[in-house]
């Protein structure tokens, strides 16, 4: 069930950019970026509005557009700590594989 994840924190280690995202609701998220790895400032907070979906126990896809104009999608696997997350700035898509832990 999504209200799993309603409330919670989680680490978005995605090598080098590293976030902080909080599920503040089903169709709100925020973020801050620990390290952009060069796609986003550091330090750089945001509240975004989410789509996210489950695919079945412990699998979400999640997407949201950033003010940047930013499109973020994740396939978001708690049940096996793997985030697949495609990510498109300046007309640019960059593909990641990392993990998530719970902050």
């Amino acid at each position: 069930m999504i209200e799993q994840i309603i409330g919670r924190s989680y680490w978005f280690n995605l090598g080098e950019l590293k976030v902080r995202f909080t599920f503040d609701s089903q169709t709100q998220g925020s973020f801050v970026v620990e390290s952009g790895g060069g796609l986003a400032p550091d330090g750089h907070a945001e509240t975004v509005k989410l789509d996210l979906r489950k695919i079945r126990d412990g699998v979400y896809l999640n997407s949201w557009t950033e003010a940047s104009g930013a499109t973020v999608t994740h396939v978001e696997d708690f049940a096996n700590a793997t985030l697949y997350s495609n990510v498109t700035v300046g007309g640019t898509l960059y593909n990641f594989v990392g993990t998530i832990e719970e902050a």
